[in-house]
């Protein structure tokens, strides 16, 4: 019997314990595999040249993965031109290929309802005043998103009233955000950005204007960040650090990074009270050595491999990154959400620069 993807967004995100998850998605992304064959060509050649038989599928963990590099080489698509109502590229410094994800009306809007339905587990479902880390240049073609503004647009819609803490020079506008603070004294308030930017553009600029006396109170604000660790790794900066000193710049206390790709956007996997990155009943991860790509323990490195509901229009819905990691858990994390977690280490020694924020350069 098909499972229907809006029959899965029902689902509480973090609800699921392993059984029934794994028969969940073992399902759903059988399903995806055969519809993408029958839609994209050039999947269907892949799979013919790995010998793929659907009846050799016991779990989700037995259908083959694409590597995420591979739509920076060719178009893939499983809709016809005509139903693709956006285009995503992923970030990619000068001289660096983009991939392109093709998104049809129904995929796109999955994408937005799991977002909600995963951050809201983390900020509550009430929207709140926010504050973009960035610049509102970034969002300007609606046709053709980059990664960074697609995260903007994405997590705009948990604002109920929004302004840009930057211009279009990255220069942070004080005043702006001392009247919002102050029109909304007392509430909770979100901010969300990328990883790097915060730390370089925000950050750093907090800490010149408490040294001179200016003082950005955001004790009851709610960050959410994302887009990569590169950079901050090269400055020596550990994901610790970046939450301590953004506490003791302007009192910050609620931090949640986020581990997601462009590829498969709207599975993005949040961190929880405890640190730990969780997968929702939505997507989840392996880990597979890289000597041969099979599948590691609890706690060995590796590669990471994300697996996804949502993706009808292209074949992403298997994919192995660049990135390293390790599973720390399944069902058993403190916070009390159901399902792997684990952590990132970083990019495989060789891959590209690709976080939303690592990208970025003054123009």
């Amino acid at each position: 019997m098909p499972v229907k993807l809006e029959d899965i967004l029902q689902i509480s995100p973090y609800s699921l314990k392993r059984e029934e998850k794994e028969k969940l998605l073992t399902g759903r992304l059988r399903e995806l595999t055969e519809h993408h064959r029958r839609s994209c060509p050039e999947y269907d050649r892949i799979l013919e040249a790995l010998s793929y038989h659907e009846e050799d599928v016991r779990t989700y963990a037995d259908i083959p993965f694409l590597p995420v590099r591979l739509f920076k080489e060719i178009p893939l698509k499983s809709v016809p031109d005509e139903e693709v109502v956006k285009t995503m590229t992923s970030s990619g410094t000068s001289g660096q290929g983009v991939s392109k994800i093709y998104l049809d009306r129904e995929t796109a809007s999955a994408q937005q309802k799991t977002l909600v339905k995963i951050v809201s587990n983390f900020t509550g479902s009430s929207r709140m005043p926010m504050i973009i880390l960035d610049c509102p240049s970034v969002i300007k073609d609606r046709a053709m998103f980059s990664a960074r503004g697609a995260g903007i647009l994405g997590f705009s819609i948990f604002g109920s009233k929004k302004i840009y803490a930057f211009d279009d020079n990255m220069e942070l506008d004080v005043e702006v955000i001392s009247k919002f603070l102050e029109t909304f004294k007392g509430q909770r308030i979100l901010l969300f950005g990328f990883t790097f930017m915060i730390w370089q553009y925000f950050y750093k600029k907090l800490l010149e204007l408490k040294k001179s006396g200016v003082h950005i109170d955001l004790s009851n604000g709610v960050l959410i960040h994302g887009g990569g660790w590169k950079k901050l790794v090269n400055e020596a900066v550990s994901p610790e650090e970046f939450h301590d000193r953004l506490r003791e710049v302007c009192g910050l206390n609620s931090v949640h990074d986020y581990y997601g790709m462009v590829e498969q956007t709207g599975c993005i996997y949040m961190q929880c009270e405890e640190g730990h990155l969780h997968a929702s009943v939505f997507s989840d991860i392996l880990v597979r050595r890289a000597s041969d790509f099979s599948e590691c323990g609890t706690g060995e490195r590796g590669l990471i491999q994300a697996v996804s509901v949502l993706p009808g229009s292209y074949p992403g819905h298997s994919l192995i990154t660049e990135d390293e990691g390790e599973i720390l858990g399944e069902d058993d994390c403190p916070c009390g959400r159901l399902g792997k977690y684990f952590r990132i280490h970083g990019r495989i020694k060789g891959a590209e620069i690709r976080g939303c924020s690592d990208t970025y350069e003054r123009r």
